[in-house]
């Protein structure tokens, strides 16, 4: 059965794996690590690893903590050396923390620290998704952040967020929770009496888009509302679904849970049947090496399960090879596909807006059946 409810995230029958994912703000105060709240959070834990449920935890506040170390200003975010070697004090004290309280419990804790490119390459992401899957099997607790010291604006997921949707895309996790500064996501800003908790959504639109702020209220994390969403998408496409509750209190979960506040993200009815692994790997993916504009017509076939052709693009942009991940986009750039294009950007440059009759005295060999296949294509 699949999460339907905040209630259902501790439930190991209805949720055998969650990705629990805490922010800078909570783990890491004006003095440092808030050592007696992580040490609650982890008593909640080991009481949901008791039931029989999968825990994996992607930890925030390694930028943070190391920042307040070494007496960096603006949290240690002033420039990317400073981030980098924050990261690299802040996250032994950390991960070392994470390891001493699960002990007490009897549970193993393991570090994995990623970067973007572990999860984007498809075999890294295989070997990332082996590892996790023996250390559940092994019955350790992985602890998770982004590779803060090695990366690079380039390889960066930007914030932990995106992180955790992906940790739970790769290990085919029922549900994310995110553990916030604030109850959910709101109408308006939450600063506006006349603000609501939004309890339940399904699917991203764009007026669930327009209720999003783009800033961390803490000024110590790097995400905000609009990460959120972006990892609640990521999360949508594996089937996953994905809650946002307030952290700021002792026994943070259960509180959330027990006064039914936060808001819950459900996959909509047809992904709840679940892409196959690789569809879900391709339509979580940020990095793309172009674009693919279509006409509306193409539009209509890829929602009714048809391949790209030539002849709905309209324009090509970036470069880019054969096998590579392209976004598939309409005249207004909204993004409508995933694929891994048949050709090269610049073969599909000479194609686009030709018929397949056309393609074999263009290209001068036998043309493949389309510039994007259907298999190798997930929907947004």
């Amino acid at each position: 059965m699949p999460v339907t409810r905040l209630a259902d995230l501790i439930d190991p029958a209805q949720c055998p794996c969650l990705v629990i994912k805490v922010g800078s703000s909570l783990l890491v105060g004006p003095q440092g690590l808030r050592r007696d709240w992580i040490a609650g959070l982890v008593d909640e834990i080991a009481v949901y690893r008791a039931r029989g449920q999968n825990i994996i935890i992607v930890s925030s506040g390694a930028i943070a903590l190391g920042a307040a170390r070494l007496g960096l200003d603006k949290g240690g975010r002033g420039s990317l050396a400073d981030a980098q070697a924050a990261a690299s004090v802040g996250q032994i004290a950390l991960s070392g923390l994470w390891a001493e309280l699960l002990e007490r419990h009897g549970h193993t804790a393991a570090q994995l620290l990623l970067t973007l490119d572990d999860l984007e390459d498809r075999r890294r992401y295989l070997n990332a998704t082996a590892t996790l899957g023996r250390l559940r099997d092994a019955g350790a607790v992985p602890v998770i952040n982004e590779n803060d010291s090695v990366a690079t604006h380039e390889i960066r997921f930007g914030d932990n967020d995106r992180l955790a949707a992906r940790v739970a895309q790769a290990v085919q996790a029922s549900a994310v929770l995110l553990l916030s500064d604030v109850d959910g996501l709101f109408d308006r800003d939450p600063a506006d009496p006349a603000a609501k908790l939004v309890r339940e959504v399904r699917g991203i639109s764009a007026e669930i888009k327009a209720m999003a702020s783009g800033s961390s209220g803490s000024g110590l994390g790097s995400g905000g509302m609009t990460s959120k969403l972006q990892a609640a998408e990521i999360a949508e496409m594996a089937g996953v679904a994905l809650a946002i509750v307030n952290g700021n209190h002792d026994t943070p979960i259960a509180r959330a849970l027990v006064s039914d506040t936060g808001t819950l993200f459900l996959p909509t009815e047809g992904r709840r049947r679940r892409d196959a692994a690789r569809k879900a790997w391709l339509g979580g993916r940020m990095k793309l090496k172009g674009d693919l504009v279509i006409d509306a017509g193409a539009a209509r076939a890829l929602q009714s399960g048809s391949s790209l052709l030539a002849a709905g693009i309209a324009a090509v942009n970036g470069a880019f090879n054969r096998g590579d991940p392209v976004g598939i986009v309409n005249a207004d750039g909204g993004v409508l596909a995933h694929g891994l294009s048949e050709y090269d950007s610049g073969e599909c440059a000479l194609l686009m807006g030709r018929q397949s009759a056309d393609h074999e005295a263009l290209l001068g060999y036998a043309p493949r059946s389309a510039v994007v296949h259907r298999n190798q294509l997930v929907l947004k």
